[in-house]
């Protein structure tokens, strides 16, 4: 679909654009000349809002952790759920966006997993930010006595670290077996009870 020339080019088109154009092209082969040409401009248009492929691509995917971010503190922040509601709520929205962005949009997500492993700050900062609203729940928990935890940010890390096959990309092969749904709903409630004061 051509641009309409009218657009102004600012870095969330770019990144759009981007995005179709990892879709159609894969990592390995998609150029910033590629999306250039798909947002009808020079590729120094582009280098004047993304230094280098490099940071467009970076962006990229902080664009899209950033999505789960926004979605789950959402959760974090309701008011009036409970602790462990929360938590359950919590682990079941993450895992259902990440099956849900493996599921409907293979191509994607498999570019996602070839960006995540060359943007390790940018995923030490989303892991760091979903385990830091883990944090928050638990000791929300603790304040109001229906979890806990000695030390939060360790039971938070190990909350995350125990429930990864549900989240982590390298077991996306696996969320689509028919028995996922029970085997993730015996993690967390094994998770939650393990935390209830």
């Amino acid at each position: 679909m051509p641009p309409a020339a009218a657009e102004p080019l600012t870095p969330e088109r770019i990144l759009e654009t981007t995005e179709e154009v990892l879709r159609r092209f894969g990592p390995t082969k998609a150029t910033v000349v590629d999306v250039a040409r798909a947002l009808g401009v020079s590729h120094g248009s582009v280098y004047r809002h993304f230094p280098s492929k490099a940071a467009l691509r970076e962006a990229v995917t902080d664009r899209w952790l950033a999505k789960s971010v926004v979605m789950l503190e959402q959760i974090t922040s309701a008011p009036a759920e409970s602790a462990p509601g929360k938590l359950e709520a919590w682990l079941e929205a993450l895992f259902e966006a990440k099956r849900h962005k493996a599921g409907d949009d293979p191509e994607l997500f498999a570019t996602y997993t070839v960006l995540l492993a060359e943007n390790s700050g940018t995923v030490e900062q989303h892991l760091t930010e979903l385990i830091d609203q883990l944090a928050r729940i638990i000791a929300q928990g603790v304040a109001d006595g229906s979890l806990a935890a000695r030390d939060v940010p360790a039971a938070a890390r190990a909350v995350f670290d125990a429930t990864g096959r549900f989240h982590d990309p390298q077991y996306a092969a696996e969320w689509f077996s028919p028995t996922i749904t029970a085997e993730f709903e015996a993690v967390t409630a094994l998770v939650i009870r393990g935390l209830r004061a």
